[in-house]
């Protein structure tokens, strides 16, 4: 199981959100490139970059950021936020993102979703962003109509090579991760997933630990590594013992 650092980015800045919302903000730097490269120098053995610019506006606004980030950081990266169609995933991938994570357009796209995982097997995430089970899209703003559940066959059908399920309702909030919920997604799908929302501590990275038997790939964790609730250095040579 892999633990990600977040580099959450908005205008220009690293900043974490609480449960998604664009006014809940707090900037914890105003270098996402040197946080990357921090958390690159503490073990990381993988970066989770999020635009969020371009979540909530459907455009890479950051694309030259996130670019330099990937030359930089000596990891691989992966990123979500204001991938909606094959040109901006081929010039991420060519800006050496290494995997993409895509929301609206698995939802609202599917055929150009299809056409992604073809074009990059292996490569192609799924956002699953749920409240009480319901699907978020567009940057968590609008109600999709559908539930984690209802839209697992079509994605996993068309070449998702993994998920990531954050608990919108828990996110950036330290509240402890929702197992149980995590625990019915593993049991419906074959799908590797990474798990977000929630982590404060340590604990919660153990809590979690059982579940890689089950499927979970790794955990995402922000505000608590920013706030220092959690020792990110620590957490991942926990992990590496197991």
């Amino acid at each position: 199981m892999i633990l990600f650092p977040a580099v959450d980015i908005k205008d220009g800045q690293c900043v974490r959100l609480r449960q998604g919302l664009a006014d809940q903000v707090t900037v914890f730097s105003d270098d996402p490139g040197a946080m990357a490269r921090h958390w690159a120098g503490q073990g990381a053995k993988w970066l989770h970059l999020v635009d969020l610019d371009g979540a909530f506006s459907g455009l890479p606004r950051n694309f030259d950021l996130i670019a330099r980030i990937c030359a930089d950081v000596g990891i691989p990266v992966q990123l979500g936020g204001g991938v909606r169609d094959l040109e901006t995933a081929e010039a991420y991938v060519r800006a050496g993102v290494s995997r993409l994570i895509v929301g609206t357009m698995a939802l609202a796209a599917p055929e150009v979703f299809a056409a992604l995982c073809a074009a990059y097997p292996g490569r192609i995430g799924v956002s699953l962003d749920a409240v009480d089970g319901r699907l978020k899209t567009k940057g968590w703003v609008e109600d999709s109509g559908l539930t984690v559940h209802d839209v697992l066959p079509r994605v996993a059908g068309a070449g998702a090579a993994f998920l990531v399920y954050t608990d919108i309702s828990r996110d950036g909030m330290q509240s402890g991760v929702n197992i149980a919920a995590l625990t019915r997604l593993l049991a419906a799908t074959e799908l590797p997933v990474i798990a977000a929302g929630g982590v404060s501590a340590l604990a919660d990275v153990q809590a979690l630990a059982p579940l890689a038997s089950k499927g979970l790939a790794g955990v995402i964790t922000g505000r608590a590594i920013y706030a220092g609730t959690l020792d990110f250095a620590a957490a991942s040579r926990w992990l590496d013992e197991q």
